[in-house]
């Protein structure tokens, strides 16, 4: 073989390389990971097959990963309600990092509690690398009463309810009940510090974390969605990172002004200065949205 000739080949090689590359580059889109909310299941076609589908046709090629704690989605439900969340956050990295479609990293979308679960995920794991977290109705401080859990027409509600507000932070409900472990009663601010088992560490309220700020800095976006309407959860302004003044709970306080802001105890002000915070509101209640503004407002702005 002639130098020249073997020269052409390895070229031939090079270039045939570079075209495959550069085909799955363009071709391949970012996978997205979905969490559902409270009495909730990954694959109900009304809820998260629905949005599946969505981001399907509107991203062709896409590859959708919709969480699923349990075998099957009756034991997803009740998951979503009797399994302790740092369990369940630990599984869903674990699953995340074995998926050979996410080696590349994903982006994700959490509708309401599963906004704050996919947080922590973004904070305490990795590979892959989470690029942008849309928090649909996520209650990041937490909420302080369930007012209209009933519209979720299950059994469990009122019973959750009543539970929440006279033993919230036993250690048995802590571990026991998902709910429990984001209650934020701003009247016992120093008792949710202390036993909050997940809401109060992902916050970096005792003791700051940073491991959590680095690895949330990683985020090329964290879109926070509020629904101006909503009757689920109180209060609203948690939706965006508020909640209400320590010692009382009537006025309340907005991220900018509270202190996990202005002491940058999880990078947030750091993000807000990058520009990779963002405060979008849907004029609605709780998740709900039109197909329209998701596609507009989530897929087009940060998944394609």
């Amino acid at each position: 073989m002639t130098a020249s000739l073997a020269l052409l080949i390895v070229l031939a090689s090079l270039f045939q390389s570079h075209r495959i590359y550069a085909e799955n580059t363009t071709t391949s889109p970012v996978p997205v990971v979905l969490w559902h909310g409270m009495g909730d299941s990954c694959c109900f076609s009304y809820s998260l097959g629905q949005i599946k589908t969505i981001l399907e046709d509107n991203i062709p090629g896409v590859y959708v990963k919709s969480i699923r704690i349990g075998n099957n989605v009756i034991e997803d439900v009740e998951n979503s309600y009797f399994k302790n969340v740092n369990e369940q956050v630990q599984q869903v990295c674990d699953e995340l990092a074995q998926d050979e479609k996410l080696t590349g990293g994903f982006n994700a979308i959490g509708f309401s509690q599963g906004g704050q679960f996919l947080r922590a995920v973004a904070q305490r794991c990795g590979p892959p690398q989470m690029m942008n977290l849309i928090s649909l109705g996520g209650q990041h401080q937490g909420v302080y009463g369930l007012p209209n859990c009933a519209s979720l027409q299950h059994y469990l509600c009122n019973h959750l309810r009543q539970v929440l507000h006279y033993a919230a932070y036993s250690k048995y409900i802590q571990e026991k009940l998902v709910q429990a472990e984001y209650w934020h009663d701003p009247l016992k601010e120093e008792e949710y510090k202390k036993n909050s088992v997940f809401l109060a560490d992902i916050n970096n309220e005792l003791r700051i974390n940073e491991t959590y700020k680095e690895n949330l800095q990683k985020l090329k976006n964290l879109v926070l969605v509020k629904f101006e309407k909503d009757t689920m959860v109180e209060p609203r302004i948690s939706e965006w990172f508020g909640f209400y003044k320590s010692g009382q709970d009537v006025e309340i306080e907005t991220l900018h002004e509270s202190a996990l802001f202005i002491e940058d105890r999880l990078g947030l002000k750091q993000m807000d200065a990058e520009g990779k915070l963002h405060f979008l509101s849907v004029d609605g209640n709780h998740l709900q949205f039109t197909d329209s503004w998701f596609v507009g407002n989530v897929i087009e702005k940060y998944l394609k």
